[in-house]
């Protein structure tokens, strides 16, 4: 068992991007922040399924070229294979929480953006 503070953490771009709160064994689980005309490159997991949960904001994620826009207290799941981009082109900041599971070290394919 562990405690920990999302404030003990950063965000990997300062102010956007996933904040790590734990990495594995098992899972990952992050919180992520994108301000106004943040956008998160595209890509998929060979193993990990990924899920979102928006706290607050509005936010596209495209998935297999399929656009979803997702507001406070929508969740979407995101199965192994499947592309996914993550746009905010909106005028407000958005949190969400991000998990991955089965934790793998690397499992990030990296394709092009979808124009949308």
């Amino acid at each position: 068992m562990f405690v920990v503070n999302e404030n003990d953490f950063e965000y990997r771009y300062k102010t956007y991007g996933p904040k790590y709160l734990m990495k594995g064994p098992r899972m990952n689980y992050a919180l992520v922040a994108f301000q106004p005309g943040d956008d998160f490159q595209a890509h998929y997991h060979n193993v990990m399924e990924e899920n979102f949960f928006i706290l607050e904001g509005k936010i596209d994620i495209v998935v297999d070229g399929v656009v979803n826009t997702l507001t406070t207290g929508d969740f979407i799941h995101i199965e192994p294979g499947e592309e996914h981009y993550v746009n905010n082109a909106y005028d407000q900041p958005v949190k969400m929480v991000s998990t991955l599971a089965p934790y793998q070290e690397v499992d990030k394919v990296n394709v092009d953006n979808p124009e949308y």
